[in-house]
C-alpha cells in the first residue's frame, strides 16, 4: 500500500499561502536516497552519482543534491548554466547530448565537462569548434540487451550510442589525436525493477573495457552504468534494494576487473530513482460528471504532469482524508484541457469524491514539473520542498499570465 509522508492537516496549512495544483518534494526521502546510493557504491573508490537534470531541474533540488556530493548529468545549454549556477562544473557535469549543436557543445566545454559522445562523427564536428579536451567517455548501444522495456524502446530502434565498431573507432581516432582519458557510457534500458539489470550491464562494459584494453591498448578510467533504475509506480509493484545492487556489481567487478589489475571508476545518472518517489502532485476536485463514464475533474492537467498521457502511466492517486474509505465506484479522473488524453486515471477505483476534496498523485517527482508545458494557455504550478517538520519553502513560483505572454510580441499595453 502507498503512503504519504505528509496528511491533510498539512496540506490545508499549506493551500493557504499556495493553491492547487502544485508540486510538493520530501526533502528528507531525496537525502536518504542518495546516501543509500553512496553507500551502497562506497566500495568503488571513484563511484559518483551525476544526477539526471532532466528528471528535476530546479536549483533547489540541484543544490541539495550537490550538497551530498552528487554531480550533474546534462543535455543542454540551459541545464548546463543551471548546474553552473548551482555550484556544479567541470568534471562534475556529465555533458550526454545527442544530435547535439555547436552552442550547446560550446557551453560543455567552456564549463570544462566531461563530454559523452554520441556517435564517432562529432569528433570531426567538435574539431572544428577548437582543440579536443584530453577526456571523453562513448556512448554505447549494443543492439541488443537482455533487459530493456517500452519506455526505452528496442535497442536496434533507439537513436542513441554507438555500434561495438564505431565505438572502437572513436576511441582509436580520440588516441590518435592525443586524448588520453576514456569511459564508456550505456543505457539499455529505462524504469527497471530488475535488481540484475545493473550488475549485467556492468558485465557487458566490463568486457567491453578489457576487450579495448588488449585491443587498443587504452585502459577505460571509467563506466558510466547511466540511470534506467525504476520505482514501483504500481502499489503491488516492489522497490529495488540499492545494497543488493550494489553488491551485485561489486562482484562482477571483483571477477573481472580486479584480476586485470587496473582499477575502474564507476559512475551513475539516476533521475527518477533519486526524485521520482519523493514528488507529489497535489491537486483539487472541481467537477464531477455523469455520463457513459463517471468523470471526476480536478484543477491539474497533462500540463502539469504528462506521463499518463504519453505512455498511458500509473500513478497512484490518494484522496487525502479518506484513505481508509471504501471504494464507491470507479472513475476517470480529468484535467480541463481540450484533448481526451488528458487523464490522470482511467477506470480508477475510489471512495467517494466531493468538490473541494484533495487528491494527492503520487511518485511524479521525476519527468513531472519538468515536462510541463502550456498548451491552452495553461499555467506551469509551483513548486515546494517538504522539510523534516513538514514546513515548507517555494522553490518555483507559479507562472504568471504577464510569464506567458513575455515572450510574445504584443502590445505593450496588451491586457491592461
Amino acid at each position: 500500500m502507498k503512503t504519504l509522508p505528509f496528511d491533510l492537516n498539512d496540506v490545508k496549512r499549506w493551500t493557504k499561502d499556495v493553491p492547487t495544483p502544485f508540486y510538493i518534494y520530501d526533502e528528507e526521502g531525496i537525502r536518504k536516497c542518495v546516501n543509500d546510493l553512496n553507500a551502497a557504491f562506497a566500495w568503488n573508490k571513484g563511484f559518483k552519482e551525476y544526477f539526471a537534470v532532466k528528471a528535476l531541474p530546479n536549483p533547489s533540488i540541484i543544490r541539495l543534491l550537490k550538497s551530498l556530493g552528487c554531480g550533474t548529468d546534462c543535455a543542454s545549454v540551459t541545464e548546463v548554466l543551471l548546474a553552473q549556477k548551482c555550484g556544479i562544473d567541470g568534471h562534475n557535469i556529465m555533458f550526454s547530448s545527442n544530435e547535439t549543436s555547436r552552442a550547446e557543445y560550446r557551453a560543455a566545454l567552456d564549463a570544462g565537462a566531461i563530454i559523452n559522445l554520441d556517435d564517432v562523427t562529432h569528433i570531426e564536428f567538435l574539431e572544428q569548434m577548437g582543440p579536443l579536451p584530453d577526456t571523453f567517455c562513448c556512448r554505447y548501444n549494443p543492439g541488443k540487451f537482455n533487459i530493456t522495456n517500452d519506455i526505452m524502446g528496442h535497442l536496434y530502434d533507439s537513436k542513441f550510442g554507438m555500434t561495438l565498431e564505431q565505438l572502437k573507432e572513436a576511441f582509436a581516432i580520440l588516441k590518435s589525436k592525443g586524448v588520453k582519458h576514456f569511459g564508456i557510457h550505456s543505457m539499455i534500458a529505462s524504469c527497471s525493477l530488475d535488481e540484475e539489470y545493473y550488475p549485467r550491464l556492468a558485465e557487458e562494459l566490463f568486457r567491453l573495457a578489457l576487450e579495448i584494453r588488449e585491443e587498443l591498448d587504452i585502459n577505460v578510467e571509467f563506466i558510466d552504468l547511466s540511470g534506467g533504475i525504476g520505482i514501483p509506480y504500481l502499489p503491488n509493484e516492489r522497490a529495488v534494494d540499492i545494497f543488493a545492487i550494489g553488491e551485485g556489481v561489486r562482484q562482477v567487478y571483483e571477477r573481472m576487473i580486479k584480476p586485470a589489475g587496473i582499477e575502474i571508476k564507476l559512475f551513475t545518472e539516476m533521475g527518477r530513482y533519486i526524485t521520482g518517489p519523493y514528488g507529489y502532485l497535489v491537486t483539487t476536485a472541481i467537477h464531477y460528471k455523469h455520463i457513459y463514464k463517471e468523470y471526476i475533474g480536478v484543477d491539474a492537467s497533462c500540463c502539469d504532469l504528462m506521463r499518463p498521457a504519453m505512455y498511458g502511466a500509473y500513478h497512484h492517486l490518494t484522496v487525502l482524508g479518506k484513505e481508509n474509505e471504501p471504494f464507491v465506484g470507479k472513475f476517470d479522473v480529468v484535467g480541463s484541457l481540450c484533448e481526451n488524453n488528458d487523464k490522470f486515471a482511467i477506470d480508477r477505483p475510489l471512495p467517494k469524491v466531493d468538490l473541494g476534496d484533495i487528491l494527492v498523485l503520487h511518485d511524479a517527482g521525476a519527468h513531472g514539473h519538468a515536462m510541463g508545458y502550456n498548451y491552452n494557455g495553461k499555467l506551469r504550478c509551483a513548486e515546494l520542498m517538504m522539510h523534516k517538520d513538514h514546513s515548507t519553502t517555494m522553490i518555483r513560483r507559479a507562472e504568471s499570465i504577464e510569464d506567458y505572454f513575455a515572450t510574445l510580441d504584443v502590445d505593450p499595453a496588451f491586457g491592461k
